[in-house]
């Protein structure tokens, strides 16, 4: 890929994209620039990655034929107003915050500008992100493929309408956190019941992580592959009850729910 990639922000989900796109080698390393407010947090990624650091944000904006900002929502204004004219003409801007719509981004820049809004999320960081991309009208054919390509280095990429990223924001941006307590949920019971708890938590992790990939490559609908292990009378459909009963699908809608009206705050 014959592209200069700048970031903004060097922080978790910064680090996450720049190790995904090194190890697919997308990228050299001398072709990538990263800034970050603190000094400690650019030399750490200069010693983790290998590439170039920078304290100041004007000098990525002019380094990157795309630039990513990676920066949270409310320092996103400022981060724009003080890159906005140092900005390639033909650079195309990602952003990684949720919230800032497309037109807000258009106007803040000021002028005609290639952005592609992008919700990334955590498991990127073992190569196993979902990210969900939605350009605006100056971005081509052409340009989305190299962005998708490049978040496709750290799992799987899917164009969606801006009225859906709210949505991505509940459904995958937040939801590995939700994940992560069924994970601590299921190896507390497993300690209670005396395994121990490095062990549960393999046992738990690698059950989801399974099941997910049923999903994904059978193509069969949750509830068929759900009643696959339901045998009539079994201790699987004794565990569906009383999680029916508790009422776990609901609290998980509502709390997915709650993350989209958030969002879209």
């Amino acid at each position: 890929m014959n592209v200069r990639i700048g970031f903004i922000g060097c922080g978790n989900m910064a680090g996450a994209m720049i190790g995904g796109i090194l190890k697919k080698k997308l990228v050299a390393s001398d072709n990538m620039m990263a800034s970050a407010k603190t000094r400690e947090t650019v030399e750490r990624a200069s010693e983790q990655f290998g590439i170039s650091v920078t304290q100041n944000n004007i000098e990525v904006a002019e380094f990157s034929n795309i630039l990513v900002l990676a920066v949270k929502p409310v320092y996103m204004e400022e981060v724009i107003r003080e890159i906005a004219d140092h900005v390639k003409e033909d650079a195309i801007i990602v952003t990684l915050a949720p919230g800032k719509t497309l037109q807000w981004l258009k106007d803040t820049f000021g002028r005609k500008v290639k952005v592609v809004r992008s919700m990334p999320n955590t498991p990127a960081f073992v190569g196993e992100g979902m990210t969900a991309v939605c350009p605006n009208e100056f971005v081509t054919a052409e340009d989305l493929s190299v962005v998708k390509e490049i978040f496709e280095s750290f799992g799987r990429c899917e164009v969606v309408k801006e009225t859906m990223m709210d949505v991505v924001t509940g459904v995958s941006g937040s939801s590995p956190a939700y994940a992560f307590l069924f994970i601590e949920a299921l190896a507390d019971a497993a300690v209670h019941d005396g395994m121990p708890r490095k062990q549960a938590y393999e046992f738990a992790a690698q059950t989801l992580l399974g099941s997910a990939k049923m999903v994904l490559e059978t193509g069969k609908h949750p509830g068929e592959l759900k009643d696959m292990v339901c045998s009539p009378g079994g201790t699987t459909i004794e565990a569906v009850r009383v999680l029916e009963e508790k009422g776990f699908r609901s609290a998980v809608m509502e709390a997915t729910l709650a993350c989209i009206e958030k969002a879209g705050q």
